[in-house]
């Protein structure tokens, strides 16, 4: 049974530069890997296609042809895709028992109320595929209060409508503490427990957010996200070996492959302490690294990294234990000392 992420989220979230950096990550710990483009707007790839839904259908021909702008053509080649089926189904077999990510288009109507997405998807399960959709958001959001509570709703839209095992990404998580101090620690925004301490924030961020209308407003918005409990998030620094680690541990418990991948007992060193939960960074240990002592680990992770040059270029160790003498093949053959030796029969 193949296991497969569904990379959603809005333009900017970092969708295609995740699907490059998890692809390289999962052929690093021995789990083969392929990533599909369902994005036909999306014309350059930065990791190797195993297959493009623009062999189909592309977003240009779609705007000139059909007189549509840019997300009237992504929705109309969606739709022309969910009408082929069969092409993506037979793209898909070619790919064996692959583990798959499906790089999907940035348009939020897509997986917030449109039904196309939401429709190859559960053709894509039919398969036999385990799917886990993954919905990232850029940690920008965190610096406004406003735009914290406006992505909770997208999130939690996204759920419901998908009605997948999910998870919500907040990504360039290591670039948050160049945006300023938050109000609060990060795990307030990533386990979404009582936001009625954000309201205060949210009136101090503009005026017009003080008017008794919008008070209310608020209280009712937070109140919904609270009363589905469904949103929470985990943080993502795609170049940070640690921070993937412990993304792809919490994406193959929600997906099953915790439970058993589909190499089964060829498994890799990597892949079975993987299932077996590897200890990863819980979110205080994100917020040491990334926010509280960003400076202090970067010049700590620095010096690792010369030193591991330095180990690299020292001479390898001969078997007696001993250094490689590189001069000794330029020596040249050792003279005769004139001494002879007679060993007794």
């Amino acid at each position: 049974m193949p296991f497969a992420q569904l990379i959603i989220g809005p333009p900017g979230s970092g969708k295609s530069t995740y699907c490059d950096g998890m692809q390289q990550f999962l052929s690093a710990i021995g789990r083969k890997c392929s990533v599909v483009n369902l994005d036909p707007a999306n014309d350059r790839t930065s990791y190797p296609c195993a297959l493009d839904v623009r062999d189909l259908v592309t977003l240009e021909e779609v705007m000139a042809e059909e007189g549509l702008g840019p997300n009237g053509g992504v929705l109309y080649a969606l739709e022309e895709l969910e009408h082929n089926g069969e092409w993506l189904d037979e793209g898909l077999r070619g790919l064996g028992e692959d583990y798959v990510l499906f790089d999907c288009p940035g348009q939020v109507e897509l997986f917030t109320h449109h039904s196309s997405l939401r429709n190859l998807f559960f053709r894509i399960q039919k398969l036999g595929y385990r799917l886990v959709a993954l919905h990232l958001t850029d940690s920008y959001c965190l610096t406004l209060p406003s735009l914290y509570i406006s992505t909770l709703l997208l999130s939690l839209r996204a759920m419901l409508q998908m009605d997948l095992p999910h998870l919500n990404v907040m990504t360039k998580i290591d670039k948050l503490a160049s945006y300023g101090p938050l109000p609060f620690n990060l795990d307030f925004y990533t386990e979404v427990q009582d936001l009625s301490y954000l309201l205060p924030h949210l009136a101090n961020e503009n005026p017009v957010m003080r008017h008794p209308k919008f008070e209310g407003l608020n209280n009712a918005v937070v109140e919904l996200v609270e009363d589905f409990g469904l949103v929470g998030f985990e943080t993502l620094a795609v170049e940070d070996k640690k921070s993937m680690m412990t993304l792809l541990q919490a994406i193959d418990r929600a997906g099953g492959y915790a439970f058993g991948g589909a190499e089964g007992a060829n498994d890799t060193v990597w892949q079975v302490a993987m299932r077996e939960g590897m200890t990863g960074m819980t979110i205080h240990d994100v917020q040491e690294r990334w926010i509280d002592r960003k400076e202090e680990f970067d010049e700590l992770e620095a010096k690792e990294r010369e030193e591991e040059a330095r180990a690299q270029e020292t001479p390898p160790l001969t078997e007696d234990g001993g250094e490689e003498d590189s001069d000794v093949e330029e020596m040249g053959p050792v003279p005769d000392s004139g001494v002879k030796v007679l060993r007794r029969s």
